[in-house]
């Protein structure tokens, strides 16, 4: 069972394989029809998947390929030509057999899909009838067993024809393979079959024949005709050794009814010039004589094991950091000692080894992304026979390689686009030669690499696209208002083919109308960090380029900082950073936005993403950190720009997965934790938030300001107790400050975080749930804007301990319960500066 099951996995991997070229190598014929080669290799595909689906038992796959690969063999012997009806029927069985082949390597069978009006379409095609009269076929056809696997075997194991070429062997072969057919046919409906020799007219009866017979009668054939090539040749030069008949008769032994896939069973030897024919199609793994003077040197390798791979280089890479930045630590303590000039260099060379090994296994796991556009050419011929278009596809760099699981990914997004541009873009015969342009459209497809990105460009020469009409509807269906569309650039304008339910068609067609799909693009481009810019122009085309990172494993990042809290952007998103004043920041409608060159660009606080304090340095200017996704720009303003890291992504695990903004984790070179920032999320979250940048000095007057009256203090009181917190309120409330109430630490610094009051100073119990006195000291001390507020510790704990962790936490006083209402008061008084005179 498991060796069946390993030549099922074969069988499918070489299938799919063969298969994937085909639908581009039938839209070439079809341009191409007189294209013998192309022809004669799309065959072979064909007899190959049928062959080694014969001998596995997928009878319905049999079936379907067997009446493909006749209408295929007619039109190789020129007695059909290939048009756009004929080659509409053999691109919808091509579409069946992928769609058998996924159910066999699902479910392990060919069952349940009906081909039998593909069957009948396709014999009425080879029979020269109108297809919309076939009826379809109920069972296989009657065919003699020999047929297909004489002719799999003549292919793969022909026999050595000095005198002609492999192209003419193989024609001969065919010919007289067609023939039998043909009279085997005709003696089933009772005609007599035509022949062209005496010799042919003294031949058997081959329906009365079993499989063996049949099998030694065309032994006998071309043992014949081996035999009349040895006696031309003997004549041509009596100088050469006369081969004698009985060799050749050896040699054609191969040439037995077994399909393609399993030749190699057949124990007698083979000619060899028996591989020089079918060099293409062979399967070297399968045929140690075949494949002795060149095999092909790759194996294939489980994508588990690749994965793997790349998680233990992204645990080196982490080390080579954290290596890197020990050994920045330990050149300043040690300077000028002479072990380090060793240590550098054994750095250096780990660092080097690293990288390169980081390169190399990436490779492994590259793919061309050809493999993504070798489906579109019947794509844009299907396209332009629904829409009554003529349309060419122009493709190149189709060997531009990336990252397998982004090539899995990038597939969807470009149909759409190519679709789009199809529909949308390009025009009918007509209108395009109305308005001076060659009648047939050109779709051009491009891959390029551009530093650690690969850039795919999808060019039309349509009508392109009208900003003002894309507005226009926009407010029609609801999507933006009149004030947003007046207010939106061109390229703004531009991105509103995104937005879900967005369409300019008139009517729903198959292809497209139903407003879904180009948002599709933009969510899987955003998955990926991938960036979308779109130039076009009226009556000329459009534009759109696709700029994607090489790899999502090991990237880029731009650490910044806010507080003492750092984040990690995709270096991938980042389009540039820039320093600005408070002055460059303008509001509108509650938000900020600064001027950058020609453009607004919107600006958001990561601070007031993630909840975290934050303020302006005393210079007033922070760092604006420009992300672009997709093709919207943001500005993200943060305190610090620590610098650009390689990083690699690792997982926030069940109980963190989930968190808004947030994509992962990395570990940094000195050994901590950073979380990396989720752009496309961060970029939604930001459109909720109310912007707070500049607030701060504007919030009144602050700590250090005047206080015009009592109730500009404010104090908080943290108590689990609401006794104690009652007998510091009664003993405070004299004074007429603004008292603020918490249960417990953890509430305290939710109340701190909110903003919503400035306090002057703390009254702190120690021992409380959730979050003690001592861990809110320590957490408060944390943020800039309160690294100087008066803490002070109101207990019943009269330990010299205790006493000396509260002034190691942050505490600045150390009050013991009981106290008398006055004490508390000039303590308060004294430590947030209470100005008597108000």
């Amino acid at each position: 069972m498991d060796e069946f099951q390993e030549i099922l996995q074969d069988f499918l991997v070489e299938s799919f394989e063969l298969i994937e070229q085909l639908d581009q190598d039938l839209v070439e014929l079809e341009s191409r029809p007189d294209d013998l080669d192309l022809l004669n290799r799309i065959f072979r595909v064909a007899h190959t998947i049928k062959g080694a689906s014969s001998f596995l038992n997928f009878d319905v796959l049999t079936h379907l390929t067997h009446h493909m690969e006749n209408l295929l063999n007619m039109a190789r012997h020129g007695d059909l030509v290939i048009d756009a009806n004929v080659m509409d029927v053999i691109l919808e069985s091509i579409d069946l057999m992928k769609a058998l082949l996924v159910r066999i390597r699902d479910s392990g069978e060919d069952g349940g899909l009906d081909v039998a009006g593909c069957v009948a379409r396709l014999d009425a095609v080879a029979n020269g009838k109108p297809m919309e009269n076939a009826a379809p076929v109920a069972e296989p056809a009657p065919q003699p067993e020999p047929v297909a696997p004489v002719t799999s075997s003549v292919e793969e194991d022909e026999p050595d024809y000095s005198g002609m070429s492999d192209a003419e062997v193989e024609a001969e072969i065919e010919r007289l393979l067609a023939k039998r057919q043909a009279e085997d046919a005709a003696k089933r409906a009772n005609a007599k079959p035509q022949t062209s020799s005496a010799s042919e007219e003294d031949e058997p009866n081959y329906e009365g024949m079993s499989d063996a017979e049949v099998e030694a009668e065309i032994e006998r054939l071309l043992a014949k005709r081996q035999a009349e090539d040895a006696a031309k040749r003997a004549n041509k030069s009596s100088a050469e050794e006369t081969p004698a008949p009985a060799a050749p008769a050896a040699a054609v032994v191969p040439v037995t009814p077994t399909p393609a896939p399993q030749a190699e069973a057949a124990p007698q030897p083979k000619p060899a010039a028996a591989p020089v024919a079918r060099r293409s199609e062979a399967k070297e793994e399968g045929d140690g004589a075949r494949g002795a003077a060149a095999v092909e040197q790759t194996i294939r390798v489980d994508v588990k094991r690749l994965d793997h791979l790349m998680n233990l280089i992204g645990e080196l890479v982490l080390g080579k950091n954290r290596l890197i930045k020990i050994n920045d630590d330990v050149e300043e303590r040690y300077e000028g000692e002479a072990f380090l000039e060793e240590l550098n260099q054994v750095v250096s060379i780990v660092s080097l080894v690293t990288t390169d090994l980081q390169i190399a296994v990436m490779k492994t796991r590259m793919l061309p992304i050809g493999k993504v556009f070798n489906k579109f050419p019947r794509m844009i011929r299907d396209l332009s026979r629904e829409l009554n278009k003529k349309i060419e596809l122009e493709i190149t760099g189709e060997d531009t390689e990336l990252d397998k699981s982004i090539v899995e990914e990038i597939g969807d997004p470009l149909v759409h686009i190519i679709r789009n541009s199809c529909d949308h873009g390009v025009e009918t015969p007509e209108v395009r030669l109305a308005s001076g342009k060659e009648e047939t459209g050109t779709v051009q497809l491009k891959a390029y690499h551009e530093g650690n990105h690969i850039v795919i460009q999808i060019i039309d020469d349509g009508k392109g696209l009208d900003a003002e009409m894309l507005k226009r509807k926009s407010v029609e269906k609801g999507i933006i208002t009149e004030k947003e569309a007046d207010s939106m650039t061109e390229k703004e304008a531009f991105g509103l083919i995104f937005r879900p339910g967005f369409s300019t068609a008139a009517q729903v067609t198959s292809v497209s109308g139903r407003g879904v799909g180009m948002d599709v693009v933009k969510t899987n481009i955003e998955k990926l960090n991938g960036m979308i810019d779109i130039d076009s122009e009226v009556g000329q085309g459009t534009s759109m380029k696709l700029k994607i990172p090489l790899t999502l494993a090991i990237i880029q990042a731009l650490l910044v900082g806010v507080q003492e809290e750092y984040y990690a952007i995709p270096l991938a998103s980042v389009l540039e950073t820039v320093r600005i004043s408070k002055d460059e920041i303008y509001t509108v409608e509650s938000r900020s936005v600064m001027r950058l060159r020609d453009e607004v660009l919107s600006l958001v606080h990561i601070g007031d993403i993630f909840e975290v304090e934050r303020v302006f340095d005393n210079s007033e200017h922070a760092y604006v950190v420009v992300l672009g996704l997709a093709e919207s720009k943001i500005g993200l303003i943060v305190d610090s720009l620590v610098g650009q890291e390689e990083i690699v992504i690792k997982s926030l695990g069940e109980y963190l997965k989930g968190i808004d903004g947030i994509a992962g984790a990395t570990i940094r070179g000195d050994g901590g934790v950073t979380l990396i920032v989720d752009v496309a999320a961060l970029m939604q979250m930001a459109k909720s938030v109310k912007s707070t940048v500049g607030q701060e000095s504007a919030d009144g007057k602050g700590r250090g300001g005047a206080k015009t009256s009592p109730s500009d203090y404010c104090v908080m009181i943290v108590d689990d107790s609401k006794t104690d917190r009652t007998i510091m309120r009664k003993s405070l409330e004299p004074m007429g400050i603004t008292l603020v109430e918490a249960t417990d630490g953890v509430e305290a610094l939710n109340i701190l975080k909110q903003g919503d009051h400035l306090f002057d100073g703390m009254l702190i119990d120690i021992e409380m749930p959730r979050m003690d006195g001592y861990t809110l000291a320590a957490e408060i001390k944390k943020y800039n804007k309160y690294k100087n507020l008066p803490l002070i510790a109101v207990t019943s704990r009269t330990g010299k301990a205790d006493r000396m962790r509260g002034v190691e936490s942050g505490m600045i006083e150390y009050i013991t319960k009981p106290y008398s209402p006055e004490y508390l008061m000039n303590v308060v008084k004294r430590n947030i500066k209470f100005n008597e005179g108000l």
